[in-house]
């Protein structure tokens, strides 16, 4: 009888090893299969930016003549430094620079004072304020040029670099509140109301408490708010015309001539113009995918 026991137990067993050993091939089967594919996707992201880079090293007779994916037969860095020297690369790099952390800076301060206000205090009209910036998501870029040039134009800032940079901190305020809205919605009330118990102001809450507890969702906020900067062509292309306060991306156009176009020195602008947005993603990426993540649950 026990021997029947015994074996009935064994079988139970095996066939237990057996369920959880067909389901560990399958799962690992899942698993490359899904390793598989996001190496598939890396490798078409991270394609253009080596084409790129590969590109910048080519005169024009290479990139006419020889295929798109072919190694340059002779590495051209000097691009880069003719970019650097004569194009006044340095120069629109150093705007691009300013423009981009004077406008970051200024949206996400702004935004967040707004958020703070909304989330943290009560009084009338606050939803209908909110309501009023998110309407700014609603509005095109390129439908603003004329007022906006208008606007300028009386205030004598045609040319002015504060131009662009109003122009940055009034179009990212939207998508800024938007982002810090859910997280401010998240963060717990009690250390506010003790330090309002302790006899401490509203400045003193938002720059002292608040402000450093938002850290993860300010760095996501930043990190889009640089991108859109860094990029932008339309506002810096209307407003500005000295040379002296154009940026990388306007700066392009140097080197495309009405009959020849150095493409090579193209090329070496483009990844010099692309190299902040990929270090700062990269210093920041933890920080970003942590304010997503804290934004996205409310406790």
């Amino acid at each position: 009888m026990n021997t029947v026991k015994t074996t009935g137990s064994q079988a139970i067993v095996n066939e237990k090893k057996t369920n959880l050993g067909t389901h560990s091939l399958f799962s690992r089967a899942a698993y490359g299969i899904m390793y598989l594919f996001l190496i598939i996707v890396a490798i078409f992201q991270i394609f253009p930016i080596i084409w790129l880079f590969l590109f910048s090293l080519k005169n024009n007779q290479e990139v006419f003549n020889m295929s798109p994916f072919a190694l340059p037969e002779s590495p051209k860095w000097e691009n880069y430094s003719k970019v650097w020297t004569e194009g006044n690369i340095s120069l629109y790099f150093f705007n691009s620079v300013t423009y981009t952390v004077v406008a970051v800076i200024l949206t996400v301060i702004l935004a967040s004072m707004v958020t703070f206000a909304i989330t943290r205090m009560n009084w009338k009209g606050s939803k209908i304020v909110l309501g009023l910036f998110m309407i700014g998501l609603m509005i095109p870029v390129h439908s603003t040029l004329i007022p906006l040039f208008s606007t300028f134009t009386k205030l004598n800032m045609i040319d002015n670099p504060l131009s662009v940079i109003l122009a940055y901190t009034a179009f990212n305020l939207p998508i800024t509140i938007m982002i810090l809205l859910g997280f401010y919605e998240a963060l717990p009330r009690e250390v506010e109301e003790a330090a309002v118990m302790d006899g401490a102001s509203i400045n003193y809450i938002f720059f002292k408490i608040t402000l450093p507890m938002t850290s993860p969702v300010i760095a996501t906020a930043a990190i889009i708010n640089m991108i859109y900067n860094w990029n932008e062509f339309v506002f810096v292309n209307t407003f500005i015309s000295s040379e002296k306060f154009k940026t990388l991306t306007v700066g392009i156009q140097n080197f495309i001539g009405q009959y020849t176009t150095d493409w090579g020195a193209i090329g070496a602008t483009l990844v010099i113009s692309i190299l902040p947005i990929l270090l700062a993603f990269f210093l920041l990426s933890n920080r970003i995918v942590e304010g997503i993540a804290s934004g996205s649950v409310k406790g």
